[in-house]
């Protein structure tokens, strides 16, 4: 164990260990996690490789060993996906280490269609068949052409009355599908975006299940075109694929007919809520807020370890090299980025929550919670993953030039990570699809119309002044709610009156959309930012057991999240009018108060994400600290060194170097 990092961990002034069990919600569930995870490594057949030194071939063909492994192990454990969701969740984690599980999808996406958007007939074969694994699928909607923008899906599906069959068809160029997890190579199945059409008339985007490759060879099936799209940023194990119909047909039955059918003689009947096509992509948002928390906890997991064993410079002439988490600048970079995990962690588990209640309630025909949820992922969704997207790379260069090394684990990290800004929604769109829910409730507040308890909000008092005069009055959680609420109720104001003004002098409502994007984007961020800071502290509170001084240390977390979110957006919020340039004074001085009460905690806070050295695969984020003998055991493996002479001299650097000593030596 490396020393500075032992006294590291003596300083805390918490329990991690209590901490752990906060996040798992309970000691006996974290036990249980613990015991799940043992299973993988213990057991020799999942021993780690290094990803680093692999091709692509060799990636996806390992990532899928160990995956199909993985099932093989879940079944004989007696595990199903419906009964068994989090001891599967772990288990795969744990099987993946660094990387994303190869066939998620398959009892994710997949599994979540089948399970609540078929009748109950249709699921009598397809669940079964989903859950034994006699089939693999994936979920096909983005197009070559088109991503987020579901309107605009090209692919047809159109139903012939004589046959009692659907007709699948990709028309263009562009309405190939492209980039579906695990489409190119491992899938038999997949449920598939398409515009139903039937007697004539385009009914909007549908979804049915659709065979791809023969179960006996795995060949396309006739009429199919399918294939890997190549190497990515990131997802270097995954084989995101393309998809192409020519003039496929599937049985009537094999279109997803829960909440919309088509009669055997082509007669459509409508689903009872026009967004219940979506409910798929709101349930895979409602868990990337704390997919975002987790992304996060892996990097301040390997930036704040190395900080603590990383020496450098001169803090003071003449003494020792200090911890670089000792430097103020190191520790404004690491800081937010462990409070926002844990807001990200925290403010997931109530909009999964959310989810939850509206499945329930849908399955009795109740749609209320639909419009709200729907808009609320979205937006949150495009927050949370550009905040850890872009907080990987501050934590990435608070390594200096390690981070730039595989070995560090963040370019692994952050190829993981990064993608979620563009996939189930591309970020800006999200933001403007939470904008035109939030606009509709401008309206309906200035009506006078019931707000929603978190919406009301929009109808607060805009003269309303904060009321602090010390740097410790900000350690009020509502006075810093309120100041939130303020630029919310500011910010998505201001979008709707922009908008209606411009409708108002006879602009066109979607030229005028368009012109208003900038005031539109502040607003949804602004809500978003109130959104979390809210549900990260009604989280914290609601803790039902846990020690005083771990209550202690998240309250803190939950005032320097909202305190980092004043100093980052001070203009946004002297523009409600609610603070002034002498509160942002306080707010600054508060927020160098919480960095010096937060510095002795780091390393216990980011030890309290409980990732193994085996699942976090990064020699600097590495428990016992030990990172400099093992940085260099590293390198010491890479395939370069196999040998002492490359390849690459025998066929060009010794014919070089000869040329040139020929050539010179010619001119003696």
């Amino acid at each position: 164990m490396n020393p500075d990092i032992k006294t590291e961990r003596k300083k805390a002034e918490f329990s991690s260990s209590d901490l752990t069990y906060v996040l798992d919600n309970g000691k006996d569930q974290t036990e249980r996690r613990r015991r799940v995870e043992a299973l993988v490594y213990n057991d020799p057949q999942f021993r780690k490789e290094n990803l680093a030194f692999m091709s692509q071939v060799e990636r996806f063909n390992y990532s899928t060993r160990q995956q199909l492994r993985a099932v093989r192990r879940i079944r004989e454990l007696g595990w199903n996906p419906i009964d068994h969701r989090d001891e599967i969740r772990w288990f795969n984690s744990v099987v993946h280490g660094a990387e994303t599980a190869t066939i998620n999808l398959h009892i994710s996406m997949f599994l979540n269609f089948v399970s609540f958007h078929m009748t109950d007939e249709q699921q009598k074969y397809w669940v079964d068949a989903v859950k034994n694994y006699t089939i693999l699928g994936t979920y096909a909607q983005t197009e070559l052409g088109h991503g987020t923008y579901v309107r605009g899906l090209e692919t047809t599906s159109t139903y012939d009355p004589v046959t009692q069959e659907f007709v699948l068809h990709s028309p263009t160029l562009t309405s190939m599908k492209w980039w579906p997890g695990n489409l190119g190579k491992i899938v038999t199945h997949a449920v598939v975006a398409a515009k139903l059409i039937t007697r004539g008339k385009d009914h909007g985007t549908h979804m049915f299940l659709v065979q791809l490759r023969s179960l006996k060879d795995h060949m396309p099936m006739p009429g199919i075109e399918v294939g890997d799209i190549g190497p990515k940023l990131g997802y270097a194990n995954v084989d995101n694929g393309f998809l192409r119909f020519d003039h496929v047909r599937i049985p009537r039955d094999q279109m997803f007919m829960r909440f919309s059918q088509v009669l055997p003689d082509g007669t459509y009947k409508a689903p009872p809520h026009a967004k219940l096509s979506y409910s798929g992509m709101v349930q895979i948002r409602s868990g990337l807020l704390s997919y975002a928390g987790h992304g996060l906890a892996r990097g301040t997991t390997i930036a704040t370890r190395y900080s603590s064993v990383r020496r450098q410079s001169e803090l003071i002439p003449g003494k020792p090299e200090p911890l670089i988490m000792d430097y103020q600048s190191q520790q404004m970079k690491l800081f937010p980025q462990i409070a926002s995990a844990y807001a990200f962690m925290f403010s997931g588990q109530h909009i999964i929550q959310n989810y939850d209640t509206f499945v329930k309630q849908a399955k009795d025909g109740n749609f209320s919670l639909l419009p709200e949820l729907h808009a609320t992922t979205a937006g949150l969704k495009a927050f949370s993953s550009e905040r850890c997207r872009a907080g990987l790379e501050v934590l990435r260069m608070s390594c200096g030039g390690h981070g730039f090394s595989a070995a560090s684990g963040f370019p692994e990290t952050y190829g993981t990570f990064a993608p979620m800004c563009t996939y189930e929604g591309e970020n800006t769109v999200m933001l403007l699809q939470l904008a035109r829910f939030l606009v509709k409730s401008v309206n309906q507040a200035a009506k006078g119309e019931k707000m929603t308890p978190f919406m009301s909000y929009l109808t607060m008092n805009p003269s309303e002044r904060c009321f602090a005069r010390t740097p410790a009055d900000f350690l009020n959680t509502q006075t810093l709610l309120q100041a939130y609420r303020h630029r919310a109720r500011r910010m998505v104001g201001k979008a709707g009156r922009r908008l209606a003004a411009d409708i108002q002098k006879g602009v066109n409502r979607y030229i005028a959309w368009n012109n208003n994007h900038m005031y539109l984007l502040n607003g949804a961020d602004a809500h978003c930012h109130l959104f979390i800071v809210d549900s990260f502290n009604k989280a914290v509170e609601s803790i039902q057991s846990c020690e005083p001084s771990t209550l202690r240390i998240l309250r803190l977390l939950v005032h320097f999240y909202a305190l980092d979110g004043i100093l980052n957006n001070k203009g946004e919020f002297l523009e409600s009018g609610y603070l002034t340039a002498d509160h942002i004074d306080l707010v600054s001085q508060q927020y160098t108060t919480l960095l010096t009460e937060i510095r002795p905690n780091a390393v216990a806070l980011v030890d309290a994400f409980d990732l193994h050295d085996d699942k976090l695969g990064s020699v600097l984020g590495r428990y016992d600290g030990n990172v400099y003998e093992n940085l260099y055991k590293w390198a010491k493996a890479a395939p370069l060194n196999k040998t002492e002479v490359p390849e690459a001299y025998d066929l060009y650097i010794k014919p070089f170097l000869e040329e040139n000593q020929r050539r010179v030596q010619a001119k003696l």
